[in-house]
């Protein structure tokens, strides 16, 4: 397939590109400097832009079959949402319909999964700015008539992909270690670009 990724060069982005890669599809990337793009490959097209300006990201949505968003911004959030915004609008005008975007655990009726210390104590103060752009970036995703899944992984850590983590589980979900992999996260994503089980869903992902 040919599938354009947003947010390709954070610590989750790029675990994404090398299996999609891997996989055998086609991949555009948006990047702010193209030297923060450690892969190389001849089925990788980078783009060099913003995923603010509407036009470089219609550039990179024209012609795909796919997106994937994994967009970050740390703790301060304020680019999660804006951006898909701005991915969602060039993917109406560009007629493309399939929407795959990460998200984060916690949010709308996920907010159960969550023990004391990610509830009140990070989403709650710490990354409070970051959930709530989350919050946001869901709404913009669940509104639009695009074909999206929203994936909602637990705590990213590093280590290989097992396959070996739950995943659409309901929000009183016993015995969740609140962490899963990159590497499990990218593989999760990356089986939505065949799989319709997930189409205008919000599953969970953690081990």
């Amino acid at each position: 397939m040919r599938i354009a990724i947003f947010g390709a060069t954070g610590t989750l982005g790029r675990q994404v590109v090398t299996q999609a890669l891997a996989a055998g599809h086609e991949v555009t990337a948006l990047t702010r400097s193209a030297a923060n793009m450690p892969v190389t490959h001849e089925r990788l097209r980078v783009v060099v832009g913003d995923v603010l300006d509407p036009a470089a990201v219609e550039r990179v949505v024209l012609g795909q079959d796919a997106v994937i968003i994994t967009l970050g911004a740390g703790r301060k959030g304020g680019v999660r949402a804006a951006g898909t915004r701005t991915v969602i609008e060039a993917m109406q005008r560009s007629g493309v319909k399939r929407l795959i975007c990460q998200s984060t655990l916690g949010t709308g009726d996920s907010a159960g999964n969550l023990n004391f210390v990610w509830k009140y104590v990070m989403f709650g103060m710490l990354l409070r700015q970051a959930f709530a752009d989350h919050v946001q970036q869901e709404q913009y995703a669940i509104a639009s008539d695009l074909d999206w899944t929203i994936v909602r992984p637990s705590a990213f850590t590093d280590g290989p992909a097992t396959g070996a983590y739950r995943r659409n589980f309901g929000p009183a979900e016993p015995g969740l270690a609140l962490k899963i992999s990159r590497a499990d996260i990218a593989a999760f994503l990356i089986e939505q670009l065949t799989d319709a089980t997930y189409v205008r869903r919000t599953p969970g992902i953690s081990n």
